[in-house]
């Protein structure tokens, strides 16, 4: 049984099917995420927490922009913190009760991303710092003259 909206048709089961050139499309594809992996990319000026699946597909994201935060504050504790709450919003009515966190560079955002991580009631298996670090890479650039 089907209810039609204009030119949107709901199914019974709640599921809208778009009626676009007489194909019938899923719109929304709601899926249900046992697992996932949490990536935390803290810079000096802002943080990005990415959630994805166990195969790298992403699923959620979020970041100190995203967030409502502007300038310099992007950078700070709090907008981290808030950040990885609506990141993660998602995924805890989605259904994912274990996830990986990789955390990636220098920011001042990584402990408190951390802690909003851990209160949100997702069990971590591992921390992981991924943060790429020379081993004498690249020649620096030479010496500024003013």
């Amino acid at each position: 049984m089907t209810k039609h909206i204009g030119r949107i048709i709901l199914r019974r089961d709640g599921r809208i099917i778009s009626r676009r050139y007489g194909h019938f499309r899923s719109r929304k594809n709601v899926r249900k995420i046992p697992k996932g992996i949490i990536h935390v990319q803290a810079s000096l000026n802002n943080t990005i927490v990415t959630v994805t699946d166990v195969r790298g597909q992403v699923v959620s994201w979020a970041s100190a922009g995203t967030s409502g935060f502007k300038g310099r504050k992007k950078g700070t504790p709090f907008a981290a913190q808030a950040t990885a709450i609506n990141a993660i919003r998602i995924l805890v009515s989605q259904g994912m009760q274990r996830a990986e966190v990789m955390i990636k560079g220098p920011g001042t955002g990584r402990d408190a991303a951390l802690r909003a991580i851990r209160r949100s009631g997702i069990l971590l298996s591992f921390i992981r710092d991924v943060t790429p670090m020379p081993h004498n890479g690249c020649r620096p650039p030479k010496k500024r003259r003013v």
